[in-house]
């Protein structure tokens, strides 16, 4: 099997069977995530306790690439840390516009999105999961929420790709 089919095949896999893909009970941070030129949209929900990522889920629809960034990116940041996760962010934006300094260790298996870097209109399916975990998790108190699942909705914040 060759090193394309390979990728294709986890791609393939996760956008057929994500992992992940429900909403959390008691998130401690929700955003939303929607891509208006594909029609890519997403809610994820965290829950960070004690600084780590205790639980990871979203909900939503998208394409083959969109699905499979996000399915894989929650199996690599849950259980992480904070500080970790945004390693890890970095890491994979800088990978899909190029950047050749990106540890492939620090990656894992996300390393089978690295392609989309060729197909610049796929970059934003693949990375909108990863702008709305920065969003949830890192950019400012209001995407915090309170202790239900309610609150989540209500108090999410929305990044919509341009």
């Amino acid at each position: 099997m060759s090193l394309r089919n390979l990728y294709t095949d986890v791609i393939l896999d996760h956008y057929k069977n994500p992992r992940n893909k429900r909403a959390v009970e008691n998130p401690t941070h929700h955003a939303k995530g929607h891509n208006p030129l594909c029609g890519d949209k997403l809610e994820l929900y965290v829950r960070v306790a004690d600084g780590l990522i205790e639980d990871i889920g979203f909900t939503g629809q998208g394409c083959a690439i969109h699905t499979a960034s996000t399915s894989i990116m929650t199996e690599k940041v849950k259980g992480r840390t904070l500080a970790e996760t945004k390693d890890v962010i970095a890491a994979f934006l800088g990978m899909v516009v190029g950047r050749t300094d990106i540890s492939e260790e620090l990656l894992g298996e996300l390393v089978v999105l690295e392609g989309v870097k060729d197909l610049h209109a796929r970059i934003k399916c693949a990375t909108l999961s990863w702008h709305t975990i920065d969003l949830a998790l890192f950019q400012g108190e209001a995407a915090k929420v309170g202790d239900s699942s309610a609150a989540a909705t209500e108090d999410a914040q929305v990044l919509e790709m341009e």
